[in-house]
């Protein structure tokens, strides 16, 4: 077996954990096992936070639906349902955009949706 001689591996692998815990406060940037725990805290909260962006999206986008929706006297369910018997594939963040920034095309999907709904 070759013996394995660590050292430029070794401070590479430290200098990359402490320029990741730059920015942290006391001997969390400065000392390397502090900042190995600090950073992979760090890295774990960073990966749930990007499920987390995920879902907080998705929720906006659905209150924002359920606004314009109210002020078209339709519910957000209804609106879903109806849009999907009219055949118009819309997701929950073009239908979103399209509330904020287009009332006139909006209220266009709304009468589309409660045609379906009454043939169904």
């Amino acid at each position: 077996m070759p013996r394995v001689k660590r050292g430029p591996h070794r401070r590479a692998s430290r200098r990359k954990t402490l320029a990741q815990a730059s920015g942290y406060f006391l001997t969390k940037s400065k000392l390397y096992r502090a900042a190995q725990e600090a950073v992979e805290r760090g890295l774990k909260f960073a990966y749930v936070g990007r499920k987390n962006k995920k879902r907080d999206y998705r929720a906006l986008w659905i209150v924002r639906i359920n606004a314009a929706c109210r002020a078209a006297d339709i519910s957000y369910s209804k609106l879903l349902h109806g849009l999907k018997a009219a055949g118009l594939d819309l997701n929950r963040k073009v239908l979103a955009d399209v509330a904020l920034h287009d009332e006139a095309a909006f209220g266009q999907l709304v009468a589309a949706a409660k045609a379906a709904l009454e043939k169904v």
